[in-house]
């Protein structure tokens, strides 16, 4: 087999990741929706009969988790068709496939981290979706694939949590953020990291084929939104009282999980490095940011 890579999404905060955190070895290939719409099968046909790669890191997603409450048609025709476009062509060709997903696929009642192997129950159109698509592949091409769950992911690239509180920041000196939703906020630069290894041990991930991977400990969205406010305090002219409410005060059209923790153990021992917890990832996100001089913190 050759040594491409081909990537999906490339666009998106996770696609930029990848593309900055390749290995050499890897000639990579990046593709989003105007090269490549994973929706249209024929189109995934004939880039993947040219390229013919090795490996195949499914980062393109539907993921407008409220817009999807009223896009039904359109989050499946993407997380679930594109899916199976992708899992088809890639046992014809011969890809191996990694597939990212996520932990809406659960409905947060358990109170206890979700193991790879425990029953999803989305909650929501857009995990109904994600799920839908897990469960194609599973059918599809279950011996090529890998299935990476994760969460609440940010980049100093592209739209996320982390630079929505940072632009609030700037327009008001008190924010209300929701209290009762836990979960663990991950720098898309370390999943990237630990996809690449996936990719270079595949056929030692295949064997269990579905994954957990976030940064370590947990949040809930208001601890996420007061670390980022500490952590860039000295940058602004004025800081910001972070004020924390129930969910039931910020109503949204779909239904998050109030506990969508992921049981990362699986992947931690097969990864050769240490996790890093979300704030000292966030930390590192925010500097980085800071030191590109590309945002104005106020």
């Amino acid at each position: 087999m050759n040594n491409r890579v081909l990537i999906t999404g490339g666009l998106g905060q996770l696609g930029w990741e990848l593309s900055r955190t390749k290995p050499p070895k890897w000639e990579v290939w990046i593709t989003d929706v105007y090269e490549m719409d994973i929706t249209q099968e024929e189109v995934v046909a004939k880039v993947f009969r040219e390229l013919r790669p090795n490996i195949v890191i499914n980062a393109a997603a539907y993921t407008a988790v409220d817009k999807a409450e009223e896009e039904e048609e359109l989050a499946f025709r993407v997380n679930r068709d594109g899916v199976i476009n992708l899992a088809r062509v890639s046992k014809e060709i011969g890809s191996r496939l990694v597939h990212i997903s996520t932990d809406f696929v659960f409905n947060g009642l358990s109170g206890v981290p979700y193991r790879p192997e425990d029953e999803p129950a989305p909650l929501n159109v857009y995990g109904n979706s994600k799920l839908a698509g897990e469960k194609a592949l599973e059918k599809i091409y279950p011996k090529g694939s890998v299935v990476i769950r994760t969460a609440w992911l940010y980049s100093t690239h592209g739209n996320n949590f982390v630079k929505t509180m940072l632009r609030l920041f700037q327009k008001s000196s008190l924010l209300r953020v929701v209290c009762d939703q836990v979960g663990t906020p991950t720098w898309a630069f370390n999943l990237a990291r630990f996809i690449w290894f996936v990719v270079d041990h595949f056929d030692e991930f295949s064997k269990g084929r579905r994954y957990h991977f976030t940064d370590a400990g947990v949040a809930s969205w208001y601890d996420f939104a007061v670390a980022i406010e500490e952590e860039t305090r000295s940058w602004r002219t004025h800081s910001v009282e972070v004020v924390p409410i129930p969910s039931r005060d910020y109503p949204t059209k779909a239904i998050r999980p109030p506990f969508s923790v992921l049981d990362k153990e699986s992947a931690w021992k097969m990864w050769n490095e240490k996790p890093e917890h979300w704030r000292k990832a966030l930390r590192r996100m925010l500097e980085e940011l800071y030191n590109s001089k590309e945002w104005s913190f106020g």
